[in-house]
């Protein structure tokens, strides 16, 4: 199955703070907030959600075809996700912004702060994703992630036009999104994605109670951290799959983005959501190894032995004949 993965493609600044941001509210003050911390490392890396995302699924094997926008300064960045797997003849390169920038700050109880300046990102909406299907032929599903609006937008309505399968992962964007616009995103995806966080966002934001969200969706899958996953399906009881332990997390940046990687590669090759979710959970767990979301190796024993110390010898079987290929 052929994956198109929408979405953004951005630099890293990843930065650390050796104590707690708690530490420094005052509760009489939160309505004018100053703060300065700082920071005893910074890390450069690659980035972006969907950039992220075709990286994992470049690892595991699959072509992702990457749908974004860039800027000029990009080409470093295409070499690198080319050798990795990801076709990226379908990158929008601007003629005038720089290619989006994500800075995050991290405290030790992996806490974080972010801010994200779009750049060559809002030139997204001028994509069109028919002429992406054009050049590669019929997709199996397209993933919806979080980009500039109206490209979020005008990629659902191809999906549905063109009957092709899709998934929504809104993600950061549920926070600039209006109603209307989000029940566009959800109905009829096959799967979509949130964390715990923008679960409840989401219903907020659509007004659908967790039923009503159900009955438009094919499957939701929610991220709960170090609790593991959560899958629903309308008039199903949810099945919780657990994370995969972590005894000492380096980075937690880009940690859902090796899930959803994880995941649909599973999915992708016909597996169970439950063995797709355990799948996931390795991969993620593998992200936390490292600083930066495009760092990380998936070799095959120790993903193997992961798998196998949290799931058992079953899922390796299952999984085994699609993860062969890694390097030992």
């Amino acid at each position: 199955m052929r994956i198109a993965v929408t979405g953004s493609i951005a630099t890293d600044h990843l930065m650390t703070f050796p104590g707690r941001f708690t530490d420094q509210l005052l509760a009489d003050r939160l309505d004018r907030v100053s703060l300065s911390f700082l920071a005893d490392r910074l890390e450069i890396r690659r980035g972006g959600v969907a950039a992220n995302i075709s990286f994992g699924l470049g690892l595991l094997g699959l072509r992702p075809v990457l749908v974004g926008a860039a800027g000029g300064d990009f080409e470093p960045y295409r070499v690198w996700l080319k050798q990795h797997g990801v076709d990226t003849d379908s990158v929008r390169i601007s003629d005038e912004l720089h290619t989006a920038r994500f800075v995050c700050t991290t405290d030790r109880a992996q806490n974080q702060i972010a801010t994200f300046y779009a750049g060559a990102m809002a030139e997204a909406r001028e994509i069109d994703l028919g002429a992406v299907i054009k050049r590669v032929g019929r997709l199996g599903l397209v993933l919806i992630s979080p980009d500039d609006p109206e490209a979020m937008i005008r990629h659902t309505r191809i999906c549905a036009r063109l009957r092709i399968p899709f998934a929504a992962d809104p993600s950061q964007q549920l926070a600039r999104l209006g109603k209307g616009e989000v029940l566009e995103l959800v109905n009829g995806a096959r799967w979509l994605f949130t964390n715990e966080y923008e679960a409840a966002l989401l219903r907020e934001r659509s007004g659908l109670t967790e039923a009503e969200v159900l009955g438009r969706v094919g499957c939701w899958v929610t991220t709960h951290g170090a609790d593991g996953i959560r899958i629903m399906r309308h008039g199903r009881e949810p099945v919780h799959v657990p994370a995969v332990g972590v005894p000492g997390v380096v980075d937690p940046t880009g940690v859902g983005d090796g899930f959803r990687a994880g995941f649909l590669a599973g999915t992708a090759w016909g597996l169970p959501e439950e063995r797709a979710a355990q799948l996931g959970c390795a991969i993620a767990a593998t992200v936390l190894d490292y600083v930066g979301t495009q760092e990380y190796r998936l070799y095959r024993e120790p993903l193997i032995d992961r798998i196998r110390t949290a799931y058992g010898i079953e899922c390796v079987a299952q999984l085994l004949p699609h993860i062969r290929e890694l390097t030992a």
